[in-house]
């Protein structure tokens, strides 16, 4: 650029001293002369313009090409050192990855030496802590094995020794105690022998299960033939044996409302009772009955059949005795005088019936209404004191679930026995409705039998079929 503006400043010059340069001239020569002079200048001054031009333009595109080569290297050196930087980046990442991975590998074991010294010291086997926390991680696995060795070795045996143990009223007494390895021992004493359970402080207390023979067995070397053991973890912690609740005890973990259940199952129950009973005498004298009495009235007694049906107690001698009383009716009015017998007898055949499956319906209700009741005081309880110690909530989870399953427990076989007795029942009335359409149908043909031969053929049938001859 500095140069270009050179080459103008010389230009204007020339232009403007060739006036002078050419009025010298005049002086001395032509005018020609002069020109061809200037020209001639000019000429070598535009020739000279042109070569600095070209070198110029020579010495640009050297410049430029060399401007951009250095621009390619330069782009050149940005993408390796992005290439690196990337590679530093990966580099890195693996590092840190390496150090998590170092960390949670040092994290592991310091656990697994923790829950080891734990788990050794709770059966006196301490690690030695003086060595053992400045060891190498190598030498620390070597020492936890082999304290586990020692601990397999001690565990795999049977070994018996003298001590002291509680009895089940919690008198203590000597004897000999015999160790199952590290899961289970017996005790042997004069006052009780049997299983014995942790009962904190490396003691132990009997098993309220008998384990008698077994202990006394064990204690002679012998291989008992029934081995009734407890397995325990650990003699650090006692362990509360758990008391087995009484139906009675469960009863009153559910409320009033799983008492007013019980009542309803209690008398649902009564009822059952009293029902089967009842139709067990119909359906036992139904059979005989009807057979004595259709013998009776086949051979033309009735009278006698009447008798018996008074005599005998029950639905069905009541629908009998309705029948016979009604035989020389005609067919129609003896069957509406049937079925209203049987419609009478109806009421006491399903008695009770209604209230049984009564019940069956209510005893899920109830204990639904016991369990929205449990979950409202389990919530007054969250309310007042949160949900930090369960034991709060036992009583309002009691209530939920005890009186459900008693209503459960009353309403299930509560229904069944309703629906057997009732179809036991509806079998009754049908077993009544044979038996009473059999006698009829016993009558009517005894009655054809005994038909004089000089009688007209029409009025017999007539007479069988109780409709009067017209005109006779």
């Amino acid at each position: 650029m500095m140069r270009n503006i050179r080459i103008h400043i010389a230009i204007v010059m020339t232009l403007a001293v060739s006036p002078f340069c050419l009025n010298a001239a005049t002086g001395s020569g032509t005018l020609e002369d002069a020109y061809k002079k200037e020209y001639a200048f000019l000429a070598a001054q535009q020739r000279e313009l042109k070569k600095r031009i070209s070198a110029f333009a020579s010495t640009r595109k050297k410049e430029v090409a060399a401007l951009e080569y250095k621009v390619s290297r330069l782009e050149n050196e940005i993408i390796d050192m992005a290439s690196g930087i990337e590679q530093m980046e990966e580099q890195l990442l693996e590092t840190e990855r390496a150090q998590e991975q170092q960390e949670e590998r040092s994290e592991a074991l310091d656990m697994m030496f923790n829950q080891a010294e734990a788990t050794l010291s709770s059966y006196h086997l301490p690690l030695h802590k003086k060595n053992f926390d400045d060891a190498d991680p190598a030498v620390k696995l070597q020492q936890v094995f082999n304290q586990a060795i020692t601990l397999l070795q001690q565990t795999n045996s049977v070994h018996q020794r003298d001590g002291k143990f509680y009895l089940q009223d919690g008198t203590e007494t000597k004897g000999s105690i015999i160790e199952v390895g590290k899961i289970a021992a017996y005790g042997v004493s004069d006052l009780g022998s049997g299983a014995l359970v942790p009962a904190g402080d490396n003691l132990f207390k009997l098993w309220s299960q008998p384990a008698r023979l077994t202990a006394e067995s064990l204690s002679k070397g012998e291989q008992p033939d029934i081995l009734s053991t407890f397995l325990f973890e650990s003699t650090e912690k006692a362990i509360e044996e758990k008391q087995e609740k009484t139906i009675v005890e469960t009863i009153n973990d559910g409320g009033v409302i799983a008492w007013i259940i019980i009542a309803l199952g209690t008398i649902a129950l009564l009822l059952v009772i009293v029902r089967t009973l009842y139709l067990w005498q119909s359906s036992l004298s139904a059979g005989r009955l009807a057979s004595e009495v259709s013998d009776l009235v086949s051979n033309g007694k009735t009278d006698a059949a009447l008798q018996q049906c008074k005599q005998t107690k029950g639905s069905i001698a009541q629908v009998l005795s309705a029948t016979i009383r009604n035989l020389d009716k005609d067919r129609d009015h003896l069957e509406d005088v049937v079925s209203e017998a049987i419609l009478h007898e109806s009421s006491h055949l399903n008695r009770f019936g209604s209230v049984i499956l009564l019940v069956a319906a209510v005893a899920p209700l109830l204990g639904l209404l016991g369990t929205v009741t449990g979950m409202i005081a389990t919530f007054d309880v969250i309310t007042e004191f949160g949900t930090g110690d369960p034991k709060l909530l036992s009583g309002g989870i009691s209530i939920a679930l005890i009186t459900t399953e008693i209503g459960l427990a009353i309403a299930i076989p509560t229904l069944m026995l309703g629906t057997l007795l009732s179809g036991w029942a509806e079998r009754i009335k049908d077993a009544m409705e044979q038996a009473a359409l059999k006698i009829a149908n016993l009558y009517y043909g005894s009655k054809v039998k005994v038909t004089p031969v000089n009688e007209p053929a029409e009025s017999h049938l007539a007479a069988v079929a109780g409709v009067p001859l017209m005109g006779v």
